[in-house]
Parts: C-alpha cells; sequence; structure tokens
C-alpha cells in the first residue's frame, strides 16, 4: 500500500478546497456562512484561497456546515498505532521547480 506524504500546505488547500464545496453545496454563499459561523467574511475568503484560518474560526465554520464531528478524529489512535516516518523523512521530500534556468 502505498503512503503518500503531504506538506501543511498541500492538506491547508485540501481542507479549504473541502469547505468551499460544501459551502456550495449547502446553497451558502459566503457572507452568509460567514455571518451564521460569527467569523469575519475576509477571514472565509482568505481560508478558501489560500487555506490560513485561525483553528477556532475554522471550527466555527464546521459547526455550521454540519461537519464539526469530523475533527474528533483528528489525531486520534486508531489501534494501529502512530506513524513511524520522523519528521525529518517527511520534510526531506524534494520540492517541485517551478521556475526554469536561464541559460
Amino acid at each position: 500500500m502505498p503512503i503518500e506524504m503531504k506538506i501543511p500546505q498541500d492538506v491547508q488547500q485540501e481542507l479549504a478546497a473541502r469547505f468551499k464545496a460544501r459551502r456550495l453545496a449547502m446553497n451558502l454563499t459566503q457572507e452568509g456562512l460567514a455571518r451564521r459561523s460569527g467569523v469575519s467574511w475576509s477571514s472565509l475568503k482568505r481560508f478558501e484561497s489560500t487555506g490560513l484560518i485561525a483553528l477556532d474560526s475554522v471550527l466555527k465554520i464546521a459547526l455550521v456546515l454540519d461537519c464539526l464531528a469530523d475533527f474528533d478524529k483528528v489525531c486520534a489512535d486508531d489501534g494501529r498505532g502512530f506513524a513511524t516516518k520522523s519528521l525529518d523523512e517527511i520534510l526531506s521530500r524534494p520540492k517541485s521547480r517551478k521556475k526554469g534556468r536561464i541559460r
């Protein structure tokens, strides 16, 4: 079974995309979700575009989107033990090039 290693930015972007998809599926605007959750519209907008948000804000949004219980599973021991890869192994993942060199 292949193990896919992700960096925090990958997880942030994926989480933001899932929250946005859920918001749209519930037919809520950003402004409507912000108002219902008590999170500022600018924070919600930044979250959906960059993945950056305070933990208390993302939990408030999760409550409105009816997925707060999913956070009970974060970092929980599932009976199989915890990951055996070290942080150094995870962070040493090679970065992909974004630009070419001038020759």
